[in-house]
């Protein structure tokens, strides 16, 4: 697949990613190469990955325990140390192998090590390929509340490898698909209908819807990198999402949620919302309600749970002046940003889920 051109850097594909790769790495003289992993990826996927690596340049692992309880501040404070330790120098060079967690926390942790050294991300999960690791956003969350500590700091390049998604399990596919929806409601329109019926996805076609998401995502990003206006529209499903995951994170007798999980509900709410203020079809939606409930199981929510998602909203960080901005569908393919959007509204969407 040809290599496609971000925001002062390149995402690459398969053997050729590769090839790029080790070309960078020996032609820039760096002191050492630190690989930063959590402890799911050191098992399943970094065997494979050293074994692409052609290169003399001392090589250090960094791991931490996976889980998105674990991307925040003292995660953070340890791979410093251990990088400092380890000697880590301003030649340096992070190489984030792993899904979103991982791709979101190494690039912040380089960011911000030495005011800044050299990172490459190789993201192992279907999320990571088709949204994390592109374009440049990187983060921790703050307790529960995701991604509120960050920088957008774009990479020396993202290599995509889709032998990774052969140790994913199947909820861990199901996550990604949620982004790549995504991508087809607000982008595109001719997109988002080669999911009505995956029925018949083999390797090859699921290479190329992932090639089509990264496109639509990078495209976006190009237009609005600092995410000003257009960008924000890749937060549709994520307002009540993002609150939805940080509620079952913190919350002891709730299952722990996967981010594509939350915002497959996140979409199916706001879709209904957009529904709801006319902005889309009652077509249109029964559509998106079908794939969802055909795609992703469904989660139950007392009035209580509601009450604290609400709650979680004020901390989205597309807020401005104290005022909850959602991203709308103005039918599939379009989108209308900073919407504001009624408290009996949105537990209306939850009661449409329910009973759904």
């Amino acid at each position: 697949m040809q290599r496609i051109a971000a925001k002062d850097y390149s995402i690459l594909f398969g053997s050729t990613g590769y090839e790029t790769l080790n070309s960078f790495l020996n032609s820039n003289n760096y002191s050492t190469i630190f690989i930063i992993v959590d402890s799911t990826v050191n098992d399943s996927c970094l065997p494979f990955f050293l074994a692409q690596l052609a290169t003399e340049i001392p090589i250090e692992i960094i791991e931490f325990e996976s889980g998105e309880e674990n991307k925040n501040i003292t995660t953070c404070i340890e791979i410093w140390n251990a990088l400092t330790d380890l000697g880590a120098d301003r030649k340096s060079i992070i190489l984030s192998v792993g899904g979103g967690v991982v791709t979101d926390l190494g690039g912040f942790i380089a960011a911000t090590f030495k005011r800044g050294i050299d990172h490459i991300v190789i993201p192992t999960t279907l999320l990571a390929m088709v949204d994390a690791s592109i374009g440049g956003k990187t983060g921790i969350d703050l307790g529960p509340l995701k991604n509120q500590i960050g920088v957008i700091q774009t990479p020396k390049m993202v290599v995509i490898d889709t032998y990774y998604l052969d140790t994913l399990p199947t909820n861990e596919m199901r996550s990604g698909l949620a982004e790549m929806l995504k991508h087809g409601l607000i982008a595109d329109r001719a997109y988002w209908n080669l999911f009505l019926d995956l029925s018949k996805l083999d390797s090859f076609e699921l290479e190329n819807l992932i090639y089509t998401s990264i496109e639509i995502k990078n495209n976006i990003v190009l237009q609005d990198p600092n995410e000003i206006g257009l960008r924000k529209a890749l937060n549709f499903g994520h307002t009540l999402g993002h609150a939805i995951e940080s509620y079952f994170l913190e919350n002891e007798n709730q299952k722990t949620l996967l981010h594509g999980e939350a915002v497959a509900i996140g979409l199916y709410l706001e879709s209904y919302i957009s529904f709801q203020k006319e902005l889309l079809s009652e077509k249109d939606f029964l559509q998106i309600s079908n794939v969802i409930k055909n795609m992703f199981d469904p989660v139950d929510f007392e009035n209580i749970d509601l009450q604290k998602i609400l709650d979680l909203l004020i901390h989205d960080k597309k807020n401005e002046h104290g005022k909850i901005q959602f991203v709308l569908l103005d039918g599939i393919g379009n989108v209308k940003i900073n919407q504001t959007v009624s408290n009996e509204l949105i537990i209306a969407s939850f009661q449409e889920y329910k009973y759904c």
